[in-house]
């Protein structure tokens, strides 16, 4: 089953915010994730999604993701809401004092799509994934418009990220994938 063709409704994106919001409290507070269950059959079908934590001024404290939809939508979101909170390879585990300074954020992903020219990549709309080898690298839609970036320079630093050169996107050999991503987000606490 693919992601939802459509995108979540209000009460679904809220449910989602309150599942990733005490998942990530209990599992920081106590070490404990909570239990979860809809019966809603769009947050059972199978979706990628990142959850991203940000400090209050804005600066990144955690974000991981499943690009690939293998699990549901409402598994892999409490998945990474424990992930990007203690498993993020670049912070330290968040602690409970930080909680009431962080804001969430939830990415549902579409299906990764190959294109074959590097003008079909569209800022704003496109989270992107190159591939080379066993190299790869992705960001996520927001990534670019945050940091003001041109497609050039998306398709640059979305090669850095993979551990490629500038430019490697030019190669022959470099595949690339877009996505499109529903963002919704908000307080932590």
């Amino acid at each position: 089953m693919d992601a939802p063709r459509e995108a979540l409704d209000n009460d679904e994106r809220e449910f989602l915010l309150d599942v990733a919001r005490k998942t990530i409290i209990g599992h920081t507070e106590n070490g404990v994730k909570p239990g979860f269950a809809s019966d809603n059959p769009r947050l059972c079908l199978e979706c990628g999604a990142f959850v991203t934590l940000r400090e209050k001024g804005g600066a990144l404290r955690g974000c991981i993701g499943h690009i690939e939809p293998t699990k549901p939508l409402l598994q892999t979101v409490i998945d990474m809401a424990v992930a990007c909170s203690c498993r993020d390879p670049r912070f330290k585990p968040v602690n409970p004092d930080e909680l009431s300074n962080l804001d969430i954020e939830i990415s549902v992903l579409t299906p990764l799509e190959e294109i074959h020219e590097p003008d079909g990549v569209c800022v704003g709309l496109h989270g992107l994934m190159i591939k080379n080898g066993c190299a790869s690298g992705l960001l996520l839609p927001q990534v670019a418009t945050d940091f003001k970036w041109d497609r050039h320079r998306f398709l640059d630093e979305t090669c850095r990220k993979a551990g490629l050169r500038a430019g490697a996107w030019k190669e022959a050999d470099t595949r690339l994938f877009v996505f499109s991503a529903q963002i919704f987000g908000g307080r932590l606490m």
